[in-house]
C-alpha cells in the first residue's frame, strides 16, 4: 500500500463545498474520505453503503441521515483544513480490493483491484520501457486508420511513448460513429463516466447518458488536448494495404481528395471498429421512392420532418431513439418491425447533473475517479454470469436460468405497465427469445411513443418500396414522404475493407472466407505480420460494459507489442497457427454457454454460420489480463535483417 502523502492540495472553499456536499454521492463520498483521512473507521459499521444495482444509484446509499451527515461534515473537514494532505494515494491491490467492495457493498474478484488501480489513474497504463525510451524516434512507424475513439487513444499512448505515428482519416473531423450519426436523438447507452478515456482532463458531462453532440465534442477536445490532430490525415481513404516482404513494411494505399498516394509503415493498425458500414437491405422497388431515403448514419442536415409522413425502417437501438424524438414533429409515423427487442427501463435516463454534482466530480480529489469505478463496475461484468445457460432449467424458450427469468419478468411487468390495455401492442412487443439474447435496449420514451395517435407498429414484412410508401405482405399500403433504413450496420466486415494483403500473398477476405472474421484476442491474423485490429472479432460488449475500456485494453497490447520489437530489434511478429485457432476455439466454447448462440433467435452478433463473431464470451476482467502484456511466445518472429 502506498501511504506516501502527494503535494498539499488547496483547501477548498467551505461555504462553496457544504453546498454541493448536499448533492455528493455518498458512497463515492466515502472512499474520498478514507483517502484523505487514513482513517480505517470510514470502512467499518456504520458506514457501509448500502447495496444499489441500478445504473443511476440513489446517491444516499441507504445512510441514515445522522450517518449521512457525518460522512459530510467529515469531507467538509479534510477538504476546508489548513493542510489538505492525502493519506493513500494508491491503495495497493489489498486496500483497493476492499475499498471497492465497502464502496458497493458486494464480493468483488480480487483480480478486480489492479485492473481498476490502472483505469482509475492510480497507476500508470502505459507500456513502460525496459530501460529508457529511446533517445531518438524509433526506427519504427504506425499507420492508424480510423480517427475515432479506439484509433485516438492508441495515438496518444503511441505519442507518450514517442513512438511514431499516423492516423488515416477517411472524414473531415474525428468522432467515428459520433462523428458520422447525427440522427435524432442520438446518444450513448453507456454511462458517459465510464465511457470515456482513463487519461486527460476530466470533461464537464451534462448528464450520465449524454447525446450524441456532446460525444462528438468530447472527442474533438480530446484529440486537441493529446495534440494529436497534427498526426491525422483526413478525408484520406485508404484502398488496400499490402505487406512488402522486402522492407518489412505496409505499403498503404489511399485517396485523396488531390488524388492517390501511399503510406509506409512498419505496423498497421485497423481502428475502424464494426460501426463502419451501415447494412442497408435489399428491398424491391427502393429506387422507386419518390422522396428522401437513407440510412441512420446518413441523416441529412438540413431535413425538416415537421408534419411528415415518417417510415421507419427496423426497431434496433437507433429507432428507439429517434421515433421518441421526432413522434410530436410529424404527421404520421409508421415503425416496420421485423421482431421485438428487449428493452429496460433506465429511471433518471435523462436527468441533468447539478451544479453541485459538477462541481464535486471537478474539485474533491478522488471523487471523478471512484464515480467513474461506481458506473463502470454496475454497468460491468456482473451480468454475464447470468447469461450462461443453466442445462436444467425448465423454460429454456424463453429464458436460460433463474435470474434471466426473473429479468425477462421485470422487463414484460414493464412493457405491460407502459402498454395497459393495448394488448395488441403487448403482443407485439413481447419478444420470445430470452432477455439479452440480442443486444439490450434502453427504453427511452418507446413504449409511450407507441401510443401515440399518430404512430403505428407494423408488424407485417415489408412486400416492397413504392413511389409513395411502403407495402406489406398482407396487401396495405403505408404512405410516407421520408424513409428512415434503421437497419444496423454489417458488424462482420470489419477491416475487410482495407483490403489488406499478408505475407505471401494472402488475402485477408480470403482468410475470413464468407462472413467469418477471427483473430488472436480479437487483434491478430496469421499471415499477417505486424497488423492489428481494435474493436475486432470477439471483443464487442454485449453484456454490459464501455468499448473505450476494450479500446484501451487493445491499446496496451498493441503499444506492448511494438515496444517489445524495438527493444529486442524485432522486424515482424505474426501469431502462431495453433495459438490463433487455440483461441478461436476457447472462443466458441464459451459461446456455446451463453445466451447469444440460442437457437431461438438472429442477431448481428452471430454471423451467417451460426458463429458468434462479434461480441466477446470474456468479462472486462479477462480480456485485460488477457491482453495487458503481449506472449511473444504466441508469435512467429522475424528478426530486423
Amino acid at each position: 500500500m502506498d501511504t506516501t502523502p502527494s503535494t498539499l492540495l488547496a483547501p477548498l472553499d467551505s461555504a462553496r463545498l457544504s453546498e454541493a456536499l448536499a448533492d455528493a454521492d455518498l458512497r463515492v463520498l466515502l472512499m474520498c474520505v478514507f483517502h484523505l483521512s487514513g482513517d480505517r473507521r470510514w470502512l467499518a459499521v456504520p458506514y457501509r453503503p448500502q447495496r444499489d444495482v441500478k445504473l443511476i444509484a440513489d446517491e444516499q446509499a441507504g445512510f441514515r441521515p445522522e450517518i449521512a451527515d457525518e460522512i459530510r461534515a467529515a469531507a467538509l473537514e479534510l477538504l476546508t483544513a489548513t493542510r489538505v494532505e492525502p493519506q493513500i494515494i494508491d491503495p495497493g491491490d489489498e486496500l483497493m480490493l476492499e475499498m471497492m467492495r465497502w464502496c458497493m457493498n458486494e464480493s468483488i474478484d480480487a483480480g478486480y483491484a489492479p485492473m481498476m488501480r490502472e483505469d482509475l489513474g492510480m497507476v500508470s497504463r502505459d507500456v513502460a520501457w525496459d530501460e529508457t525510451p529511446p533517445a531518438q524516434p524509433p526506427d519504427r512507424y504506425v499507420v492508424i486508420v480510423g480517427a475515432g475513439a479506439s484509433g485516438l487513444i492508441l495515438g496518444a499512448r503511441l505519442l507518450r511513448l514517442g513512438i511514431p505515428f499516423t492516423i488515416l482519416e477517411r472524414g473531415a473531423d474525428v468522432g467515428g460513429t459520433w462523428r458520422d450519426n447525427t440522427y435524432p436523438g442520438c446518444g450513448v447507452d453507456t454511462p458517459n463516466h465510464a465511457y470515456s478515456f482513463s487519461i486527460g482532463q476530466r470533461h464537464p458531462w451534462t448528464r450520465n447518458f449524454s447525446p450524441q453532440s456532446e460525444l462528438f465534442d468530447y472527442l474533438r477536445e480530446w484529440t486537441d488536448e493529446f495534440g494529436l490532430r497534427q498526426h491525422i490525415c483526413f478525408n484520406t481513404k485508404v484502398t488496400e494495404a499490402t505487406w512488402n516482404e522486402h522492407t518489412q513494411a505496409w505499403d498503404v494505399a489511399v485517396s485523396t481528395p488531390h488524388g492517390p498516394e501511399l503510406f509506409t509503415g512498419t505496423d498497421l493498425v485497423a481502428a475502424i471498429g464494426q460501426f463502419g458500414t451501415p447494412s442497408i437491405p435489399e428491398i424491391a422497388g427502393a429506387d422507386e421512392f419518390s422522396g428522401p431515403m437513407f440510412h441512420t448514419a446518413a441523416w441529412p442536415s438540413e431535413l425538416d420532418l415537421a408534419g411528415k409522413r415518417v417510415a421507419i425502417i427496423g426497431t434496433g437501438a437507433a429507432a428507439m431513439q429517434i421515433a421518441p424524438t421526432i413522434a410530436g414533429d410529424v404527421e404520421q409515423l409508421s415503425i416496420f418491425q421485423r421482431s421485438p427487442q428487449w428493452a429496460r427501463p433506465i429511471p433518471r435516463y435523462q436527468d441533468l447533473l447539478s451544479c453541485h454534482a459538477q462541481w464535486l466530480l471537478a474539485n474533491v480529489p478522488f471523487y471523478a475517479q471512484w464515480f467513474r469505478f461506481s458506473m463502470l463496475w454496475r454497468y460491468g461484468d456482473g451480468l454475464l454470469p447470468f447469461l450462461r445457460r443453466d442445462p436444467d432449467w425448465p423454460h429454456p424458450e424463453r429464458s436460460l436460468n433463474f435470474i434471466n427469468e426473473r429479468h425477462r419478468q421485470e422487463m414484460v411487468d414493464h412493457i405491460e405497465a407502459e402498454l395497459g390495455s393495448r394488448t395488441d401492442l403487448i403482443a407485439a412487443c413481447t419478444p420470445t427469445y430470452p432477455p439479452y439474447g440480442k443486444r439490450i435496449l434502453l427504453d427511452n420514451g418507446w413504449y409511450s411513443t407507441l401510443l401515440r395517435p399518430n404512430v403505428t407498429l407494423v408488424t407485417a414484412s415489408i412486400d416492397r418500396i413504392t413511389i409513395d410508401g411502403v407495402r406489406t405482405t398482407d396487401g396495405a399500403e403505408h404512405a410516407a414522404d421520408v424513409i428512415v433504413m434503421s437497419t444496423g450496420f454489417r458488424m462482420t466486415d470489419m477491416a475487410r475493407s482495407l483490403r489488406p494483403v499478408g505475407r505471401d500473398g494472402v488475402v485477408l477476405d480470403d482468410v475470413w472466407g464468407h462472413d467469418d472474421a477471427t483473430a488472436h484476442l480479437g487483434i491478430t491474423v496469421p499471415g499477417f505480420p505486424n497488423f492489428f485490429l481494435m474493436q475486432g472479432p470477439s471483443t464487442g460488449l454485449g453484456h454490459g460494459g464501455s468499448a473505450i475500456f476494450q479500446a484501451e485494453s487493445q491499446t496496451r497490447y498493441i503499444t506492448d507489442a511494438i515496444v517489445r520489437m524495438i527493444e529486442a530489434e524485432i522486424g515482424s511478429i505474426e501469431p502462431k497457427q495453433r495459438v490463433h485457432d487455440e483461441f478461436v476455439r476457447l472462443v466458441d466454447e464459451r459461446h456455446a454457454e451463453l445466451i447469444w448462440s440460442h437457437p431461438g433467435m438472429s442477431t448481428y452478433y452471430r454471423n451467417s454460420h451460426g458463429r458468434v463473431v462479434s461480441v466477446t464470451p470474456f468479462s472486462l476482467l479477462e480480456y485485460w489480463q488477457m491482453t495487458h502484456d503481449i506472449d511473444l511466445s504466441d508469435y512467429v518472429i522475424t528478426r530486423v535483417d
